[in-house]
């Protein structure tokens, strides 16, 4: 796996793992491996299911950011370089 496209942990210190912008920083670098897995075993359907749920996982997480702190949403969203939401 090629570790340039994995995010660093210098983005969020280690004392603030609850908080919602480290789960969201997680959930993207699980992500980010996983579709790196997934390149490799196209067929991985159970690596496929739980992609799906991760990125499910992190666009509710996402929309609750940025009801509450929209600021600390774009922020975020800037960081690790992700596409904004997209409003119904």
């Amino acid at each position: 796996m090629s570790e340039k496209l994995f995010i660093g942990s210098s983005l969020l210190s280690k004392n603030q793992t609850g908080s919602l912008e480290f789960q969201i920083y997680y959930l993207t670098n699980r992500v980010l491996k996983l579709t790196d897995h997934l390149k490799l075993h196209s067929k991985d359907y159970s690596s496929q299911r739980g992609l799906w749920k991760i990125l499910g996982k992190r666009k509710r997480l996402l929309t609750y950011l940025s009801r509450t702190n929209l600021t600390s949403y774009e922020s975020l969203i800037n960081k690790l370089s992700i596409r904004k939401l997209k409003i119904r």
